[in-house]
């Protein structure tokens, strides 16, 4: 098969999958941009979270409280829930809820509080538990100790 016949081949199932999509009633935009004030602003060039083919992906939460705008400057445990409470306000406005989460990422300031987190986040996840990563960074904005970003299906 030549390149020709490839990029050919391409741009035919490219077709197939926008009629297929008018088919089914999801000619909407391919990329919607969610917003929502229960949630902290996003802090520069980002959105909270983008849906995209049936998936909400979720921008990194930190532990900003939205109402007054203030950091959460408490324990690990109160700025994960609130971590957990914006992430769950930016799903919901997306259309979907901490149950539809495939995939979370936890970054920790310290990996020492691993286990603190995981039991706040055993609050917010029930079984089958999404896929998750956790990772100690070097530094997070405005030097919270956790940010939590997901991917989630939509309801």
């Amino acid at each position: 098969m030549t390149r020709r016949d490839v990029l050919i081949a391409l741009a035919f199932l490219g077709l197939l999958t926008d009629k297929a999509r008018a088919k089914n009633g999801r000619s909407e935009e391919m990329k919607k941009e969610v917003k929502t004030d229960k949630a902290p602003k996003a802090l520069g060039p980002y959105s909270q979270a983008i849906v995209a083919n049936g998936f909400v992906f979720a921008s990194g939460q930190i532990a900003v409280d939205p109402a007054t705008g203030e950091l959460n400057q408490g324990s690990l445990e109160d700025q994960a829930r609130q971590v957990l409470k914006n992430l769950t306000a930016v799903l919901e406005a997306a259309g979907s809820s901490m149950d539809h989460v495939v995939k979370a990422n936890v970054y920790l300031q310290d990996m020492n509080d691993f286990a603190k987190m995981n039991a706040v986040y055993a609050e917010f996840f029930k079984a089958p538990y999404p896929a998750r990563a956790a990772v100690q960074v070097a530094r997070l904005p405005r030097d919270v100790k956790i940010e939590i970003e997901a991917v989630a299906i939509l309801k």
